[in-house]
């Protein structure tokens, strides 16, 4: 079917007169903010290597308006997201976008503590880089929302037949929405992760709002390994948010 032209938004519409955030300990999510990253930062945190990806059939889970399935498609890479919002045209996600970016980052601004600037030289910098992926998005998922490219499912039930994928990646959502996400639901997420993956998961960050390690993260490792799932902790060259330099790798275990 012919591609169709999504007008893009000037970012400064984009942005709301920012909330008023009172600094605290922690990030305040209530609920899941949609709100997305890069390709260029997907391939920091998940520690891609996108020549050997080429060919290669690959899901981004809770992907939001994050552009890595646009711009990894481009690169020949066999992309899929998924999110619970997909389904929605694009003006109703678009002005999503709007309002969540615009309390994420008054949230970041008035949390600085909480940010390190590794990968990006100030929080406005970071500003516009995520505001371009979430435009990026946004032209692709008008476009390709009906190809099967952004495909509406949440965990822990995702809508894919076993070992679909070669690479599973899942970013800011268990351990950041810990909160929000009991732990039975976290194992239950990880195991629906590992099924729909023919090779590795790779879920990134490893901590909560607060920049601190996730407390069950060594629990959730032996019941992972109680049902045959292996997993590994490896650290990434990668910190923006405090305490996201890590990533937990899951994979079927060997009989």
């Amino acid at each position: 079917m012919p591609a169709l032209a999504l007008e893009p938004i000037p970012p400064r519409t984009l942005v709301r007169p920012a909330p008023r955030i009172a600094p605290g300990p922690a990030l305040d999510l209530p609920v899941v903010s949609f709100f997305g990253r890069s390709l260029a930062e997907y391939v920091q945190f998940f520690a891609l290597d996108l020549p050997a990806l080429k060919g290669r059939d690959v899901l981004d889970v809770a992907a939001g308006p994050s552009s890595f399935t646009a711009e990894a498609c481009a690169r020949k890479i066999d992309a899929v997201a998924a999110d619970p919002l997909y389904g929605d045209d694009a003006t109703a996600l678009a002005a999503r976008v709007e309002s969540d970016y615009a309390r994420m980052i008054a949230q970041m601004r008035a949390k600085r503590r909480l940010f390190r600037l590794k990968s990006f030289p100030s929080i406005a910098a970071a500003e516009t880089d995520r505001r371009a992926a979430a435009q990026r998005f946004l032209a692709d998922y008008q476009a390709r929302m009906f190809n099967g490219r952004y495909v509406g499912g949440a965990l822990p039930r995702l809508p894919f037949f076993d070992g679909t994928f070669d690479l599973v990646l899942c970013a800011h959502l268990l351990f950041i929405y810990a909160a929000q996400f009991d732990f039975d639901w976290h194992v239950a997420a990880c195991r629906e992760l590992v099924r729909v993956s023919a090779g590795e998961v790779r879920i990134h960050p490893l901590c909560g709002p607060d920049g601190k390690p996730y407390p069950g993260l060594a629990r959730l490792r032996r019941e992972l390994r109680e049902r045959g799932i292996a997993s590994e902790v490896r650290a990434v060259d990668y910190e923006f948010f405090a305490g996201a330099n890590a990533m937990l790798v899951l994979r079927r275990a060997a009989p």
